[in-house]
């Protein structure tokens, strides 16, 4: 990390995490932001449900919600971008505050509620994207729907025409129930839909399924099972967990939320394996939570991952961490003899 970034670092942290983040936001709009451009080798190169990568390091949803900043991320050094979640009506989300640095843990509560701009708007953002970046979006549900199922749908045909990828997220903990959805019967039933509208598009785009940490082997295992049915082209694992406190030492750590960053980074890495098992590798899996260095990212991969997305992090390395990630992960491959990334995929699960 350069000492410009450490202390523009330095300096968002005295403020309130949540002006912090639009803070850093703004700051990549008006260029002041350091950017590296494409980071990439042939060892780094990759092919993710189709999508070919530059390299397999991603940024997960939840940073740029309303699709603000994609032509400065998109020369950040990331392979790819996942924006949103973006709803079918605006959403004002939870009451704040609802995000909290837990910086002695290295890790971050949040509680937004897919706080965002709304479909038709994050639309027409995307639709003046960076054409030479892979970009996707998360599909959310509005709070208040009675059809929670059809909005998914509903935003994946509003956005797809300007998308190379989009992800079905039931995994977030701070819109109530919505877990439920990962349920054998309810996700068939939802992914159905949404595979129905994808095949229905003049661009059919790749669909992920993003799961939570905190399930069972059982509940994996019927992820799997109807992962492998519906026909989607990717699973993401995982999203933020309601559970793992044990030992964090921040006096924001019993706020409600979801839980990201350090203490995320086993649990999700054995959710992953299971799920590299469950589905006998047979489709891609992209591994986040808790990924804070190249050899975080390489243990997701040996652990079945074929990408990998982080955010957290950045909130205590700054972007700068990117081509950190992505160079040290080509280096790790080369030491272990790989000529790719796809060679070590599952290699350690």
């Amino acid at each position: 990390m350069s000492a410009l970034e450490q202390a523009g670092l330095r300096l968002l942290h005295r403020f309130d995490p949540e002006t912090a983040h639009g803070l850093a936001l703004r700051a990549l709009q008006l260029g002041l932001s350091p950017t590296t451009g494409t980071v990439t080798s042939t060892r780094l190169r990759t092919s993710l449900a189709g999508l070919t990568l530059a390299n397999p390091v991603g940024l997960a949803a939840g940073f740029d919600k309303n699709a603000t900043a994609l032509r400065p991320l998109s020369r950040a050094g990331f392979g790819f971008i996942e924006v949103g979640a973006a709803t079918p009506r605006p959403q004002r989300g939870n009451p704040k505050p609802r995000l909290f640095r837990l910086s002695e843990d290295r890790a971050v509560i949040n509680r937004f509620g897919f706080n965002n701009d709304g479909m038709t708007t994050i639309a027409s953002r995307l639709k003046d994207r960076p054409r030479d970046a892979i970009i996707g979006l998360n599909l959310g549900a509005n709070k208040d729907s009675d059809n929670r199922a059809g909005d998914f749908a509903t935003v994946l045909a509003t956005c797809a025409p300007h998308l190379d990828f989009a992800t079905v997220n039931v995994s977030s903990p701070n819109t109530e129930k919505l877990r439920d959805l990962q349920g054998k019967a309810a996700l068939s039933a939802l992914l159905s839909g949404v595979m129905d509208t994808n095949k229905s598009l003049e661009r059919p785009i790749p669909i992920f399924l993003k799961i939570a940490p905190d399930l069972s082997e059982t509940e994996i295992t019927d992820i799997a099972e109807v992962a492998l049915t519906c026909g989607i082209d990717g699973l993401i694992a995982t999203n933020t967990t309601t559970q793992n406190r044990d030992g964090l030492l921040s006096v924001h750590a019993q706020e409600k939320g979801g839980l990201s960053g350090a203490p995320l980074f086993e649990t999700s890495t054995r959710v992953l394996a299971q799920l590299y098992r469950a589905t006998q590798g047979k489709l891609p899996i992209i591994g986040v939570g808790g990924i804070a260095s190249a050899k975080d990212a390489y243990a997701k991969i040996k652990a079945g991952a074929s990408a990998i997305q982080l955010y957290s992090a950045l909130t205590y390395r700054g972007l700068g961490l990117v081509p950190e990630i992505a160079t040290g992960l080509d280096a790790l491959l080369k030491r272990d003899g790989y000529a790719n990334v796809a060679e070590a995929v599952g290699s350690g699960h």
